[in-house]
Order: structure tokens, then sequence, then C-alpha cells
């Protein structure tokens, strides 16, 4: 049907990513879904994966494409924007199109003609499952497609940049004692909803990691005040009352009339709460997303040891958990995260690099140690 890629790793990761999608849509099949999307082959995969890399290397007007391709026929699109003609697919398309598809949510429809792939139109609809391609910067390509319930974030099947291929690792969520939130990231099928726990820490992290500044945020149980011991007083950005503008709106019992409003302002409040922890110093909220304070500088506390070791593990293939002092996985915030998780073991800290590595730190009964789980592949 399509012509063989250049891009070495889109011929690497093709087959694997092909029995992703089968063994996901078969048992979707199985269970009596509908509007699911159809099945990419190997050579389909390959090939739309060729054409977004070397369009990620090319600049409209000196800026980089950010895009997201689908493979679906228009049918399955909803109302899809539709072109008169259809055009190939290639670099150069893909590159003059991207201004105008660049802002999230806008796909850019590919299928075939039963020889050749071609680009139909855009859409803002995609069906359970869909193949997507998303180009987030040169030569970062993330492939995923849409959660069959509910709001969530789309699942991420594998993260290629450049040569390097990583492929998430579904069952890396039954290891012991994993964060909610790593399960939410890895679980297809659970049913998912704006206001959910691990749905609101994963708006959360998006969106620290889009100030590109790092940044940490420490959530502790609400009513308690035995985090205090982990924090060189006084706090610069203390707050009392605590701000309750997050709270409030998770809280809130709302009609459905008014959900897209209320979407529309839990996403303010979440860019608003990440945007502090591009300040110097951790962001510290309680369990019921009440912010206590920001810029807030940790220390270790007076009845602690020095924290030695911790279990570190990324989803994805050949991302097994590995025993290692804190200060190999990062800088001070790391560092820092590690001994309060240590110290105040019913916490949960979030950490942004300025790089884009972004890592939770959870405490686990199971190994007595804190664990830390890489997770930017999942959030890209």
């Amino acid at each position: 049907m399509v012509n063989r890629a250049t891009y070495q790793a889109a011929k690497l990761v093709a087959p694997s990513i092909e029995a992703h999608f089968a063994k996901h849509l078969a048992e979707a099949n199985a269970k009596g879904e509908v509007d699911l999307a159809p099945q990419p082959p190997a050579r389909v995969i390959e090939a739309i994966l060729d054409a977004a890399f070397w369009a990620s290397l090319r600049k409209e007007e000196g800026h980089s494409p950010k895009i997201s391709i689908a493979f679906l026929p228009p049918e399955q699109a909803g109302k899809p924007l539709l072109f008169n003609q259809t055009l190939p697919l290639n670099p150069n398309v893909l590159t003059k199109l991207a201004p105008g598809v660049e802002r999230g949510g806008i796909h850019i429809g590919v299928w075939h003609d039963g020889y050749q792939l071609h680009i139909w139109g855009t859409t803002l609809n995609i069906p359970n499952y869909c193949f997507v391609v998303d180009v987030s910067e040169p030569g970062l390509l993330v492939i995923k497609h849409r959660r069959i319930y509910g709001f969530g974030k789309y699942t991420n099947v594998a993260v290629l940049k450049g040569d390097q291929i990583k492929i998430v690792e579904e069952k890396s969520a039954v290891t012991a004692d994993c964060p909610a939130m790593l399960l939410s990231l890895l679980d297809l099928t659970a049913h998912s909803y704006w206001n959910d726990s691990a749905n609101i820490l994963i708006q959360l992290a998006v969106s620290m990691r889009a100030h590109g500044r790092g940044g940490a945020v420490l959530m502790v149980p609400s009513g308690s005040q035995q985090w205090e011991q982990s924090v060189i007083h006084p706090i610069s950005y203390a707050l009392a009352p605590a701000f309750k503008g997050l709270a409030d709106l998770v809280r809130k019992n709302r009609p459905d009339s008014s959900e897209i409003f209320w979407q529309s302002a839990l996403k303010r409040e979440v860019d608003h709460l990440a945007g502090l922890t591009a300040i110097d110093g951790a962001t510290i909220i309680t369990d019921q997303y009440e912010l206590l304070a920001f810029g807030a500088k940790t220390g270790r506390a007076n009845s602690s040891a020095h924290i030695q070791e911790i279990s570190y593990s990324e989803p994805v293939q050949g991302g097994d958990p590995k025993v290692l002092h804190p200060a190999k996985i990062g800088g001070t915030r790391h560092l820092s995260a590690a001994q309060f998780v240590f110290d105040q073991k019913d916490a949960l800290a979030l950490v942004a690099s300025q790089d884009g590595h972004f890592t939770i730190f959870s405490w686990s009964p199971t190994l007595h140690m804190v664990q830390a789980h890489r997770i930017d592949t999942l959030l890209l």
C-alpha cells in the first residue's frame, strides 16, 4: 500500500505498535464496545511515523510543526472538515498545514485509497482506540489513542525521540503500592472523570511541565500539621486561610448543562496552581486541593535520618525498578522531594524538571522505602 520508511525507528517500532492496537481492539470488540477505530497495519504506522518525523525537522516561517495525525476514514470523524481534493501524505504538505492545525484537539485525518495514504481534512472527533501520532517538537513523536471511557488524557503507547524508542509497559501498573495517578495514566479501560483525584493531578502535572521552569508539588493529608516539621520556617508564601479555589471547584455539584463551563473553570484553577510551582521552592497542597503555601523550602525532620535509597522505575519496556541513591535521578528538587516523602510517609510529591522530566515520589509500605516513578513518557 505504501512506500517503506527512511526513518529507521519507524521501521523498528511499527510491528510492536500494530500488535498493541490489534490486542486492544480485539478485546474491545469482544466486550461489545462500539465506535471503534480501524486497525492500523504496520506498513501504515511506519509510513505515518516517517512523514511525521521528517516534517518535525522542517520549519514554516521560522516555526517547527506541532501537529496531530489520526488514522481514520472521514465517515468516522463526526463532522469533519473535508478538502475538495485529498492531499498526499508527505513532510512538505504536513509542514504547510501545521500553522492552521497546531491548537490542541485538532487532528489531521489520514486514510488510504487502497494503494496510497492521503490527507482528507481535519477533525475534532475521533473514535475509540484511534491511532494518533503527535509531533511535539523537532524529532519527538508520541504515539497514542483516545481512552474508551469518560474524560482523560489520551493514552500514550510509545515515544520516539530521534533514534530513541520508549514503548509504554502497561503491566508496570500492577506493581505494589502503585500511585493512583500512574494507574490512571496506564489503565486504558477505567472509567475516568474530570474531578477524579488522579485526573486532577494529571492535569496539574501536564500544566507544570508546560511552563518549562521546573517545580515541585507536595501533597499532604488534609487537617494535619505534621508536614510542617519538614519545612524550613518562616515560609515565604504561607497562606492563611488556605486558598480553596481548586478545592471548592472539585467538590462542586454541577448540572450537566454547565459541564463545559465547569471544565474551563477547572483548567483555569489548575493552571493557576501550576503557575505557582515556577517560583523557587515547593508548592504545598492538601489531598483536598487546598493550597497551603508555595515557595517553601524543605528540610530533614529533626527525628529523621538522611534518605539513602529509593526504588526508581519508568513505565516503559526496560524501565524495571532499581534501588538507587536519590541524588542519582536528579538535582536538588528530586532529593528534597524524596527526603520529604521519607519523613512524611503519607505525603505525595510531584517534581518537574526544566528539561521536561517528571517524577512521582510516594512511600511504599511493601518495599519499606520511597518509590520514584518517572512518568514524562506518559504526559507528552
